[in-house]
C-alpha cells in the first residue's frame, strides 16, 4: 500500500485537492495527517480535517490522523465520541504520547490504531493483550525525521520490523518527497536517513524489502515525473528509467520495454528481451569504463552475445567487446538496484517522464 501526507497547518486548497485526487487515481490508497495543533489554530484544523475527510471518503482513501494528549479535544472531538471522527472520514488514529495502553485497547475496538513503531515495547504488547485489544486493527507507524542525520539506520529498522511482524502487526514508514517539501528545514521527511535525497519510488521499494507493508510520502508532494514513475509501477508493473544519449549509433536500439533475466546477475541488469529483437551488426564504438548507470550493448567481438543490452549496477572496467551507449539519469540511478529478477523495466529518453505517462504510453 502507498499513501501521501497532507498537513493541516495550511488550507486545503484547490491545488491540494487536485493533487490528492491525482495520487488516488495513480493508485495511492491512504492519507496521513496530524492534529498536533497550536491552541489558536484549533478551529481551523477542525474545518480542514472535515474537508480532508470528505475528499478521502469520495476517493475511498484511508485517513490516518496523528494525535497526542488532548489534541482531539482541542480540535473539537473526543475519545468518547469516536463515531464523530468516523463520520467525517477518519479511519485511524496514530497514538503518539500521553495516551495509555488501556485507552488504546478500548479504541482498537472501534477503528484502526497506529502505534509508534519506534517506542513500542514487549511490555506494551503484554499490556495491550491484557486489556483485550483488537490486534487486527493495529498498525505500527515509524516516525519521519525532518532534521538531517537523525533518521534511522537500515539494520535496526529491519530488526524492529521483524519483531513487529512476529507480533502480527503491520508496519508503515515514510519516504521523502521531491516536489513541495515541508518546512522549516525543507530537507525531506524520511524514516531512513539513507533515503533523505533519494528517488521516492526507489526508497519505497527498498522499504518493501525491509518488511514494510505501507509506504507513505512524508512531504506534501512529489514531482510530476515521479508521479509518472509510480503510475507505471503501480498500474503497469513496470519501472521506467530515463537514459541520456551519449552520441551512440545504437541509442534507439536500447530504448523500450525490457525484463531482467530470472537468473539475475550480481553486477549488471541483463535484458532478457534483447535476444528476441532484430539485432543489427553492432560495430565497436564508445569503448570506455562502465560506470554505475551505464547502458551497454555487446558488439560483434562478443560473438553470439552481440546485441545483449545491460545496465551496469557497479563500476566496471572498459571491455573491448562492450559499447557504452547511454547512461541512466542521476535521479533514477537508485532504481537500478530495484530491478529484481524477472522484473519489467522500460528505458526512455531523458525528458520523457515530464509528460503524463499514460498519455505518452498510448
Amino acid at each position: 500500500m502507498y499513501g501521501i501526507s497532507v498537513f493541516l497547518g495550511q488550507d486545503i486548497t484547490a491545488e491540494t485537492e487536485s493533487y490528492i485526487r491525482q495520487m488516488s487515481n495513480t493508485g495511492f490508497k491512504g492519507i496521513f495527517t496530524s492534529l498536533h495543533i497550536p491552541e489558536d489554530d484549533a478551529s481551523l484544523y477542525l474545518q480542514r480535517l472535515r474537508k480532508l475527510g470528505a475528499i478521502a471518503k469520495e476517493e475511498g482513501m484511508e485517513l490516518m490522523v496523528d494525535i497526542s494528549g488532548d489534541a482531539l479535544e482541542r480540535a473539537g472531538f473526543s475519545f468518547e465520541r469516536i463515531e464523530e471522527l468516523l463520520a467525517v472520514g477518519v479511519t485511524g488514529l496514530r497514538m503518539d504520547y500521553d495516551i495509555s495502553n488501556r485507552q488504546i485497547a478500548e479504541l482498537s475496538k472501534q477503528l484502526t490504531i497506529g502505534l509508534n513503531a519506534s517506542t513500542l515495547t514487549a511490555d506494551d504488547i503484554q499490556e495491550l493483550q491484557e486489556s483485550k485489544a483488537d490486534f487486527n486493527r493495529f498498525e505500527a507507524w515509524h516516525n519521519y525525521y525532518p532534521r538531517p542525520e537523525t533518521a534511522l539506520g537500515k539494520t535496526a529498522f529491519y530488526q524492529k520490523n521483524e519483531w513487529l511482524q512476529e507480533n502480527n502487526i503491520r508496519v508503515y514508514a515514510f519516504v521523502p518527497g521531491n516536489g513541495e517539501l515541508r518546512g522549516p528545514l525543507y530537507d525531506g521527511l524520511p524514516t531512513l536517513e539513507k533515503h533523505r535525497y533519494l528517488n521516492p519510488l526507489a526508497a519505497g521499494l527498498e522499504l518493501k524489502d525491509l518488511l514494510v507493508d505501507g509506504v507513505y510520502i512524508g512531504d506534501p508532494q512529489i514531482n510530476q515525473r515521479t508521479i509518472n514513475q509510480f503510475d507505471a509501477f503501480l498500474n503497469l508493473d513496470q519501472l521506467v528509467l530515463e537514459t541520456e544519449n551519449k552520441g551512440s549509433s545504437y541509442y534507439e536500439y536500447i530504448l523500450g520495454e525490457h525484463s531482467n533475466r530470472l537468473d539475475a546477475a550480481r553486477d549488471v541488469v541483463r535484458s532478457a528481451d534483447a535476444r528476441f529483437r532484430e539485432i543489427p551488426m553492432i560495430e565497436p564504438e564508445f569503448i570506455r569504463e562502465r560506470t554505475i548507470g551505464s547502458v551497454t550493448v555487446d558488439n560483434v567481438n562478443y560473438s553470439r552475445y552481440m546485441g545483449e543490452i545491460q545496465i551496469v549496477k557497479k563500476d566496471l572496467p572498459k571491455e573491448e567487446k562492450v559499447n557504452v551507449v547511454s547512461s541512466i539519469v542521476e535521479a533514477d540511478l537508485a532504481l537500478i538496484q530495484e530491478i529484481k529478477a524477472g522484473a519489467a523495466f522500460k528505458l526512455v529518453e531523458k525528458g520523457f517522464l515530464e509528460n503524463e505517462f499514460r498519455k505518452s504510453n498510448n
